[in-house]
């Protein structure tokens, strides 16, 4: 697994002041979360040291060894930590929703077109690629632009929330839908929204998708410093053969080398 694996420490210690993983730099307020996706490009919510790339939760807790307990209710850093993402969802300044794999990722706005390029849907592929139920939450929400999740399952005529949930995810990975709002009173719900509506000029940019692997690619290097088999894809929810296209195309412009089989490092960064 590519968390692992051993890494020289000169890039862990990149790893730790690029991903705020050390008391100093600690997150600790929404303004500081939205300033860490902009540095990074992306970042998961909740995963912790288990799972490679930058977190939020790992950057509250602002330590290397970070790990999420098993009784979130009561723990002060992850409850933090959701708190900051609920905050962040409402101001709307960073890209946030669930990707490929049902990863919940953040992104900054400079990002989000090349993210599209490779999860983005066409309107004219609406009927071929996505389900019926999808279809129906996305028709609703396109005549109404934002609705409570109970509303949104009225309308669309979907009440089995397995089948409901799942038509959300299927919009959020296609970058149509993104949750707006979060509200605990008088009951928890999410205020969905479509996603267009948040980045109307990050959306409607177009890029080629070997641009955008590219790039997707080069954030992630400049932060890592360094990546290792298969991670890149997992952070990044791409497959194997795209990540490798992205981490190729750093090599032949001289932003990275390549130091194994799957193995990419920045060119700028000597760890000998």
């Amino acid at each position: 697994m590519p968390s692992r694996v051993a890494l020289p420490e000169l890039v862990e210690d990149h790893r730790d002041e690029h991903w705020c993983r050390d008391e100093t730099r600690r997150i600790a307020s929404a303004a500081d979360a939205e300033r860490f996706v902009e540095r990074v490009g992306f970042a998961a919510c909740l995963s912790d040291s288990r799972k490679p790339g930058p977190s939020l939760y790992v950057a509250v807790c602002g330590r290397r060894d970070a790990v999420m307990p098993r009784n979130v209710q009561h723990d002060s850093e992850a409850s933090l930590t959701w708190r900051i993402k609920d905050d962040v969802l409402r101001r709307g300044r960073v890209y946030y929703g669930k990707l490929g794999r049902g990863r919940a990722m953040f992104i900054a706005p400079r990002l989000v077109p090349y993210f599209n390029a490779v999860w983005g849907l066409k309107r004219a592929d609406e009927t071929r690629a996505l389900s019926k139920d999808a279809r129906a939450v996305l028709k609703v929400l396109r005549a109404e632009w934002e609705m409570a999740t109970a509303d949104l399952r009225a309308e669309s005529g979907i009440t089995e929330t397995k089948r409901f949930g799942q038509a959300l995810d299927e919009l959020q990975a296609a970058m149509l839908v993104v949750p707006s709002e979060v509200l605990y009173e008088p009951r928890f719900t999410y205020i969905w929204t479509l996603a267009v509506e948040r980045f109307p000029d990050e959306l409607r940019k177009r890029v080629a998708r070997e641009t955008a692997l590219r790039e997707i690619a080069r954030a992630f290097l400049q932060s890592a410093g360094m990546t290792v088999r298969g991670e890149l894809a997992r952070v990044a929810a791409l497959s194997r053969p795209d990540a490798g296209k992205g981490n190729r195309a750093l090599v032949s412009e001289g932003a990275a080398k390549k130091i194994s089989e799957g193995v990419y490092r920045r060119a700028d960064l000597d760890v000998d």
